[in-house]
């Protein structure tokens, strides 16, 4: 490897797919099906999913079967499951239904949060306090997740110092992990490198998550900026899948076939099966009823071979 990168050795890849990829499609899978779809990527050895949300059914109709996936997958060993929440009444919902982590979720932005959770992002954040509170004792994890970090589609430029100040509060309240979320596809590496920079600056006990969408095709180049940072968390959604449904333009995540691909060839260990990863993305391409953006799993790897004979040979 390039000595100017100073990638990690391994990388956790967490799949965010039933959650963030299902949230903005049209076809409304059933909970069996999306049961299905995970079971398929545990089988190629993914071990950690952003599994759903527990927001008003009303507002996002294709996770409102929350609890009951949840029931359905419980218990897998070896397996953590985190759901989003945006506030109190979510929290006790998703400890009640039994979640291994709990991810609560605001915009840098003031507009972005209205459209997404229709409060200020003081009023999410002091609503986190309550969560806070609810989960001592429980076992339940804290995690944080901050959106529109890199632009938003409202306000434009996001300042710096308002992703480094939420990410602090969610230190002050015990979280450890933070995803960094790339709402609408606004990430360019450096941004990358000054998000970074300032979060260890302000907030060095965080452990960040970087979560890309692929909206202007430079998510990958984002996670190789990331890797050269030394950051090991990614988040990703099965063959590309996902968008924001309060805000506009926002496509899918980069796939996580993609990022597995790259992160194998780059020799870094994800403890995830390629071949496991393009069995699943047919899956959903099944389940969803349509071609997806993914690449990996259209093309193979990198030494998928083809017959030499039954290729048509050039004439003339």
């Amino acid at each position: 490897m390039h000595e100017a990168i100073r990638a990690p050795r391994r990388v956790h890849v967490t799949e965010v797919g039933p959650r963030d990829g299902l949230q903005n499609e049209k076809v409304l899978l059933s909970t069996e099906h999306k049961a299905e779809l995970v079971r398929a990527l545990m089988a190629a050895g993914v071990c950690e999913f952003e599994l759903t949300s527990f927001v008003s059914p009303r507002a996002v109709p294709a996770l409102a079967d929350a609890a009951e996936l949840v029931a359905e997958l419980k218990g897998s060993d070896g397996v953590h499951f985190s759901a989003l929440v945006p506030n109190l009444r979510g929290a006790e919902r998703a400890l009640a239904a039994g979640i291994d982590s709990v991810v609560l979720f605001v915009s840098a932005s003031e507009s972005h949060n209205a459209k997404n959770v229709n409060a200020s992002i003081a009023e999410s954040l002091t609503s986190f306090e309550q969560v806070a509170r609810l989960l001592e004792g429980s076992g339940v994890e804290l995690r944080g997740a901050i959106a529109t970090c890199f632009g938003c589609p409202f306000e434009g430029d996001v300042d710096v110092a308002a992703v480094g100040s939420i990410a602090r509060h969610f230190a002050d309240l015990g979280a450890r992990h933070v995803s960094l979320g790339d709402t609408t596809g606004m990430a360019t590496p450096p941004l990358v490198v000054e998000r970074i920079a300032h979060l260890r600056e302000v907030a060095p006990d965080i452990s960040p998550t970087l979560h890309f969408h692929n909206t202007r095709g430079i998510g990958l180049a984002n996670v190789m900026q990331g890797l050269a940072l030394g950051v090991d968390r990614y988040e990703s959604s099965i063959g590309g899948l996902g968008g924001c449904p309060f805000a506009p333009g926002a496509t899918g995540n980069i796939a996580s076939e993609d990022l597995v691909y790259l992160l194998g060839e780059m020799g870094i260990e994800t403890g995830i099966d390629l071949d496991g990863m393009i069995a699943a993305a047919r899956l959903a391409t099944r389940l969803m009823g349509r071609p997806l953006p993914a690449q990996v799993s259209k093309a193979g790897p990198r030494l998928t071979l083809s017959d030499c004979a039954a290729v048509a040979t050039a004439k003339g």
